[in-house]
């Protein structure tokens, strides 16, 4: 006969192990846009604004935002030059199957500086994945 309280105890150690993981990644997101927010003076609210909307509009503080989130997770040399491979390693498991194949069609766009060049790169996840686009 099974054991319910060793089932209990497994089930709540999975349940905490995965909500753990969940926070540290949230904790992760929230101290990388404040030290960009920081870095680039954009004002987070406009931030929030393009988060909630999903519209990458055409702003050069935008601009240099996803190019600091871009350094920040190692997708972005400081020579300017977007890792593929690595924005892809930054994607959580469950993101990897739905954006990988819009980040591999989008590939590195190049733009006239390091900020456009981001801005680029992530208009074009949006532009194909609108659905699934992340912004952080």
């Amino acid at each position: 006969m099974v054991d319910m309280r060793r089932i209990i105890v497994v089930f709540l150690f999975n349940f905490y192990l995965k909500l753990s993981m969940c926070t540290s990644v949230d904790m992760r997101l929230v101290a990388l846009r404040k030290a960009c927010v920081a870095e680039t003076g954009i004002d987070e609210a406009f931030v929030e604004k393009v988060d909630a909307e999903k519209v990458l509009v055409d702003d050069r503080t935008l601009k240099c935002y996803i190019m600091c989130i871009m350094k920040h997770c190692g997708a972005m040399s400081d020579d300017g030059i977007v890792d593929i491979e690595s924005v892809v390693s930054n994607l959580t498991d469950e993101m990897k199957e739905k954006l990988e194949p819009i980040v591999r069609a989008c590939g590195a766009k190049v733009g006239a500086d390091h900020c456009e060049t981001a801005w680029l790169t992530h208009s074009c996840f949006l532009e194909k994945g609108p659905d699934v686009y992340v912004f952080v």
